[in-house]
């Protein structure tokens, strides 16, 4: 059953100010869209993923979105309200034929993969369910003189979230007739669905799943992300691969001139393997042989920065952030000092984050062990997360 994630960032968010839409406003090491799609990208029932955005932020989209990640499609162009960018959207992921469709705010950074998990469930059991947190706060009517009129019961009452899931067939055909019967004023996809009928069941979402709108949301949001505010993890990773006939190498996503190739099922980066490792044992999922094996011919001569990126996504649907990235190849040849620089920047592209946060060394064995005899090349690397 193929599940789609609609992430929804065409709007011009002027309430946030600033010289850009607030979608792509920086919060720590990406943007606001980076980090909500993130959580789409890692989750390993989201099968693919599109991005609804206004035609003028192209730029912006291109800088944010890993545009080489395997679940990612074109995006598609928004429209003049929300509720038409959807529909956009829906038609744009028809011709991919997806079961289920998970509609998502861009501007709710602080979404998990546990809310996902708990809203895909209750789609087992219902035509359609939405995240969303119970009402806490008292309810008071204003009068035109802006004094209290009443006071409401909040008795089952909800503040609506997202991720909103749907049957994709369901879900637009009732956007398709919303929109045929002129109704432009449904301010989300619930309301749609509600519109036409579908039942829709409410699912427990955050009071930390909030929705940016403001220059004081993404301020409060930056601080959030701010430096102790979360559980740092590291993990560690290694990988070999052997010499083989060949004129180059691939370490850390450079292309190397060599005497010799290296042998593996992909193109055999021994860098990013064990970098690639090194993100997945710092949250605990697994490594990568579980998820890229070299029985699946998908793999057969990929390039390695697929396996990292996938990596990064799955922490980041996780709630978490990389702080650094520390790589040490060992070999007696190639030179690695003459690619350090574009193997940092390389590796700060795949993940998102700034080159500072990058280190690459190098080292002989002196010629000693398989490496001394130039039978292949080594990597070792560790990664520090934070989990908010």
């Amino acid at each position: 059953m193929t599940t789609a994630a609609l992430i929804v960032a065409a709007g011009q968010g002027t309430r946030a100010g600033g010289a850009i839409p607030k979608q792509y406003a920086r919060l720590g090491e990406q943007s606001v869209l980076g980090r909500s799609l993130g959580v789409f990208l890692g989750h390993p029932a989201v099968d693919l993923a599109l991005v609804v955005i206004a035609e003028t932020d192209r730029a912006f989209y291109d800088a944010a979105v890993p545009s080489d990640h395997p679940k990612m499609l074109r995006p598609a162009a928004g429209g003049d309200t929300r509720q038409r960018s959807v529909l956009n959207g829906l038609r744009a992921l028809k011709v991919s034929a997806p079961a289920r469709v998970l509609i998502h705010d861009a501007a709710r950074p602080f979404v998990t993969a546990d809310i996902v998990d708990r809203v895909l469930g209750a789609l087992q059991r219902a035509p359609a369910a939405i995240a969303a947190v119970p009402l806490a706060d008292t309810l008071k009517r204003a009068g035109p003189d802006q004094r209290i009129a009443a006071t409401l019961d909040r008795a089952g009452l909800w503040r609506a979230q997202t991720p909103q899931a749907f049957r994709f067939a369901a879900i637009l055909g009732a956007h398709e007739a919303a929109v045929a019967a002129g109704r432009d004023d449904l301010t989300d996809d619930a309301a749609v669905a509600e519109w036409a009928g579908i039942a829709i069941e409410l699912v427990e979402g955050s009071a930390a799943n909030v929705k940016l709108t403001t220059a004081e949301d993404l301020a409060m949001a930056a601080t959030a992300l701010g430096p102790g505010a979360g559980d740092v993890r590291t993990g560690q990773g290694f990988d070999v691969h052997r010499f083989t006939g060949g004129d180059h190498v691939w370490l850390c996503g450079i292309r190397i001139a060599h005497t010799h190739g290296l042998e593996g099922h992909s193109d055999a980066d021994a860098a990013l393997h064990a970098l690639t490792d090194a993100l997945l044992g710092a949250v605990g999922d697994g490594d990568i042989g579980e998820h890229f094996p070299d029985t699946d011919p998908r793999w057969k001569n990929a390039p390695s920065h697929v396996f990292l990126a996938d990596a990064a996504a799955r922490v980041r649907a996780r709630g978490g952030s990389i702080s650094n990235v520390d790589v040490t190849i060992l070999c007696e040849a190639p030179r690695i000092a003459p690619h350090r620089a574009a193997m940092r920047a390389r590796i700060a592209e795949i993940l998102g984050v700034e080159p500072g946060r990058v280190a690459v060394k190098a080292t002989t064995t002196e010629g000693l062990g398989f490496t001394g005899r130039r039978e292949g090349i080594a990597a070792l690397a560790t990664a520090t997360v934070v989990l908010r």
